[in-house]
């Protein structure tokens, strides 16, 4: 039987913590899974529903964006989708009641959990100019308040229009139409906050700014390297694509500063070998320091330069550009500063390097431990360098894997949402509609924050998505944020981005993915884009959480309508009715979308072309891939310092907060903790089990505080901690950025220690 949510928000003054656990799933994932399920859906919802999960006929899990294998099992989910699909499809309701026994300066006290779950947002709400709680109103007020703030605005580009990584495909096309017909460029995106980098590093040097593998890839590999990237937690199906790479015979190098459980040993609970004992992943564990990546990857570069053989001298000849220069940096990197770089010592590089010499077929993975810092893009440039050097792009078995994290955030770039979008797409899109596009790029994340900040934007609508929890520098987006006119968010979920407003707020209640979303033609279906640039529908089973609520592209239609009004030409009403109509339009716009209707009908859908995998056709400016030769950089530590990573939860998924458990590393009840090696708190003199504040340190000298987090001593790389996020998104500057991509850095932050008033 379902349970009601919360009353008060939990206490999480005293966390309970045991040691790190070395294995992830088996028999207590289940166990987890199943009562999470249970207190949010009930017994028979949670039957229906968690059996529809990915499957060919059902729909796409909100969560990760790892691919589904094309025969799947009944059971084709995870731990952490489960809870995801829960709070989703949860039975728990916030009405306008909810609101009215709630004003907005009470539920700004809540904690994210409390918010996240009280449950589906049930009718549009609107808190007026002064006042105090939120009110419901109809979906046409709703759109007229949106239209006069837009209207009276000075330009278009004091608009902001954000999109979270859940949107469907045919809501992003749709939404970035609206915003180039209105006349702006400021689509920011999650993306900016995540694979930004390697977007960035990608596009140069290979010419597309995706990965490069397929999943049966994984299955042909040699050697798989997994580097800045906890699967057991952000992407945990993605363990059994790697129990099934070892057991063809791949090895596994685990690059992370952090042991993971998941990377140790999985017992998947499909199997009965994984309710036991389970399977062994990881080869190698390199425990790099935080930032030294780039330095590992120069190191490993310049000994396979100097090994006789070791280049792929006819790839390179053949499809590369820029070798000599390359070669030339590696031979020239300096032995000694690259360890140092890396924290590891020569016998751990020698024993990576062996088995990179061993393998025909290489892959490597990553997440945010390589893109969120200032030199995330040379590192990942870095990376295919490594790769190119043995033609490990586009053979079988070989590639970049950059593993996305929310279930649509590459399809939505795909679909146009970007703030610096190719001339050629914005060419396709004037063609097909008739209208004149804005060339002059827009906002990203971080310039959309200055920009609220500097009075220089006053409308902030955001297409899902918990902003504020995301960005970086807390206190500097908050008070952005609250310089706005508008602030609207389609939701399905409370969050804080509610409450924290501009002088007047909407919030938008949306269908969620679990749900059957019928238009005038009758039922529809949405489609996705996984992290492989696999394309598949998604058709929601459950009655909606609500009458009142309207699905993302009917809410960009409405929009549109109400807006631009006569302006436009753009069927609106007839995208509303039937998407096929939409899926039409794209497949004339976006390149490899040729008949999107008929392709995406096949179970399973279709992959995208990739140049690079499907041809070795490398589409950059040289007409072949890149090799590149940055200096080699990596954070620098002053005494007494340590250098802070954000990271989830088991627990949780981006901002959403699951429960206040952190199961692979032993940590129960509370998440305001910092993981210190013990070394270092030996040395800082800070015991395990007392609290600290942690004190940013950044150039412009400003105090970033995240008070009264518990000291855990745990197996960290020397010289390195890490805490949750979005509880220390305080700590990290707006202005520390990737060079390149504008990426937050929230991955290398120097922090200094302080005995807290709570202690």
């Amino acid at each position: 039987m379902a349970t009601k949510p919360p009353e008060a928000d939990p206490v999480q003054d005293a966390p309970q913590v045991a040691g790190p656990q070395h294995a992830a799933a088996g028999l207590p994932a289940i166990g987890h899974t199943l009562r999470v399920a249970q207190q949010q859906m009930g017994v028979r919802r949670t039957a229906l529903t968690l059996l529809s999960v990915n499957q060919k006929d059902g729909f796409d899990c909100p969560g990760c964006a790892w691919p589904e294998p094309d025969h799947r099992h009944r059971a084709e989910f995870c731990e952490n989708g489960a809870k995801a699909v829960a709070e989703e499809a949860t039975l728990r309701r916030v009405t306008p009641e909810f609101f009215a026994a709630h004003p907005v300066a009470d539920l700004a006290t809540r904690s994210g959990y409390w918010l996240g779950q009280q449950g589906r947002l049930t009718h549009p709400m609107y808190l007026r100019e002064g006042g105090d709680r939120y009110e419901p109103v109809t979906w046409e007020r709703a759109f007229d308040i949106v239209a006069e703030e837009v209207d009276a605005l000075g330009s278009p580009d004091e608009a902001v229009f954000y999109t979270s990584g859940r949107t469907s495909n045919e809501a992003a096309f749709l939404y970035q139409l609206f915003a180039r017909e209105l006349g702006t460029n400021n689509l920011p995106d999650c993306s900016n906050m995540c694979h930004e980098s390697s977007g960035s590093a990608l596009s140069e040097t290979i010419g597309v700014g995706k990965g490069s593998v397929l999943l049966e890839d994984l299955y042909k590999a040699d050697l798989i390297i997994v580097a800045g990237q906890n699967p057991g937690t952000n992407h945990p199906r993605m363990l059994a694509a790697l129990e099934k790479a070892k057991a063809a015979g791949a090895r596994i190098i685990s690059v992370n500063p952090l042991p993971e459980a998941g990377l140790e040993r999985f017992k998947n609970p499909q199997t009965p070998k994984g309710l036991t004992g389970g399977s062994s992943l990881t080869d190698l564990f390199l425990q790099i320091r935080i930032g030294g990546d780039q330095a590992l990857f120069r190191l490993l570069n310049k000994l396979i330069v100097q090994t006789e053989g070791a280049v792929d001298e006819d790839f390179v000849r053949e499809h590369t550009h820029g070798y000599e220069e390359f070669a030339a940096a590696a031979r020239a990197a300096d032995r000694d500063e690259t360890l140092t770089a890396t924290g590891l010592d020569q016998r751990r590089i020698q024993e990576a390097l062996d088995m990179v010499l061993a393998s025909r077929r290489t892959i490597v993975c990553w997440a945010m431990g390589l893109t969120q810092h200032k030199h995330s893009v040379a590192t990942i440039r870095e990376v295919v360098n490594f790769l190119l050097l043995r033609g490990n792009i586009g053979r079988p078995g070989a590639g970049v894997c950059p593993v996305r994290g929310h279930s649509n955030v590459q399809g939505d770039r795909t679909m146009g949402i970007f703030e610096r979008p190719a001339p050629a797409f914005l060419d396709a899109l004037e063609r097909e509609f008739g209208f004149a596009a804005p060339r002059e790029h827009g906002y990203d994340v971080v310039r959309a924050i200055r920009a609220l900040r500097d009075g220089e934007a006053k409308v902030f609508f955001a297409m899902g998505g918990n902003f504020v929890s995301a960005s970086p520098d807390t206190g500097v987006t908050e008070a952005a944020m609250r310089r706005a006119r508008l602030t609207v968010h389609v939701s399905t979920k409370l969050n804080r981005s509610h409450v924290v407003t501009g002088a007047r707020a909407l919030i938008l209640p949306t269908l969620g993915r679990t749900e059957r979303d019928l238009q005038g033609s009758g039922e529809q279906f949405v489609t996705v884009e996984d992290s492989m640039g696999m394309v598949h529908a998604s058709r929601g089973r459950l009655e909606p959480a609500s009458t009142h609520l309207l699905s993302e592209p009917a809410i960009v239609c409405r929009l549109a309508r109400r807006v631009l009004g006569e302006r436009s030409i753009t069927p609106w009403e007839e995208f509303e009715k039937d998407y096929a109509t939409i899926r039409d339009r794209i497949a004339r716009v976006v390149p490899g979308f040729q008949d999107f209707n008929a392709r995406v009908a096949h179970p399973g859908g279709f992959a995208l072309p990739h140049a690079p995998r499907d041809e070795r056709r490398f589409p950059t400016a040289t007409g072949k891939a890149n090799f590149t030769a940055a200096p080699v950089e990596y954070p620098k530590l002053p005494e007494g310092r340590l250098l802070l990573q954000t990271l989830r939860s088991h627990d949780q998924y981006n901002t959403t907060i699951y429960g206040l458990d952190d199961r692979y590393r032993g940590i129960r009840g509370g998440r305001r903790i910092v993981l210190v090696n013990p070394e270092d708190a030996r040395e800082l003199d800070v015991a395990d089990g007392s609290y600290v504040d942690l004190v940013g340190e950044w150039t412009d000298g400003v105090e970033r505080r995240a008070p009264g987090f518990r000291v855990v001593h745990y197996p960290t790389a020397r010289g390195c901690a890490a805490a949750y996020y979005p509880e220390t998104n305080v700590l990290v500057p707006l202005d520390a950025t990737a060079d390149v991509s504008n990426t937050p850095a929230s991955k290398s932050v120097v922090v200094r220690l302080e005995q807290s008033a709570t202690d």
